[in-house]
């Protein structure tokens, strides 16, 4: 059964639930489908009139913008050992090369890797903890989530509802196309960072053994 199929079961409160529930999780750093989850709805609010779009948009939007809060709090107060726990318990998502990348976009883009990483799956799961961990100071955090929230969650849920608007009797027939769509996208870009997340993680390994070849060898000093 596909998500959408399986969405079409259930009342219109528990999806805008199970919509700012999941998002929210996902930015509190549970590697999670939240993209696909909000997809699903947003067609699905435009074919059926139960469910209103302005409150789906608005339960994404608070899931977001909350989950990234705690996740900066929880990060902030559990620091390396939480990123630590985090690897241990979901490897394939927050394994070491994966935060040795979310760390350079950090250290490169400050409060505007919170901002991007909405738009990028890795690090919308790592924005919030890794935020926390780094001390990044909390107005910056803020803007850059209630931003980044708002644009993400709120623009994703008005585009996929215009287009099953207009589109509406052509979805009805291909309505998992547009989840096909949103699942290789995301592969795709998992993909592309798992192979940047790797060339960083062994550029982070081999910089101690340059620089340990490059320090000059003490001379020995006669007696």
């Amino acid at each position: 059964m596909h998500v959408q199929e399986w969405l079409e079961t259930i009342p219109a409160v528990a999806i805008y639930a199970l919509v700012g529930v999941v998002i929210g999780l996902e930015s509190l750093g549970i590697p999670l489908p939240g993209e696909i989850v909000l997809v699903s709805s947003a067609l699905l609010a435009s074919q059926h009139g139960d469910i209103n779009p302005y409150v789906l948009g608005a339960c994404a939007i608070a899931g977001a913008i909350i989950g990234d809060s705690i996740g900066y709090a929880i990060g902030r107060k559990g620091g390396r050992p939480l990123l630590a726990w985090l690897a241990k318990k979901f490897p394939k998502h927050c394994g070491e090369a994966n935060v040795a990348l979310a760390e350079r976009s950090f250290e490169k883009w400050g409060m505007w890797a919170v901002f991007f990483g909405r738009f990028v799956a890795l690090l919308r799961i790592f924005a919030g903890p890794l935020a926390g961990v780094l001390r990044m100071p909390y107005w910056k955090f803020a803007i850059a989530n209630v931003l980044g929230g708002i644009l993400w969650a709120g623009g994703t849920t008005a585009v996929i509802y215009s287009v099953g608007i207009v589109a509406e009797a052509w979805l009805k027939r291909f309505s998992w196309l547009g989840l096909v769509l949103a699942v290789l996208v995301g592969v795709t870009s998992m993909l592309i960072l798992k192979n940047r997340a790797k060339k960083a993680a062994a550029k982070a390994e081999t910089q101690p053994v340059e620089a340990a070849e490059a320090a000059p060898t003490p001379v020995p000093v006669a007696d």
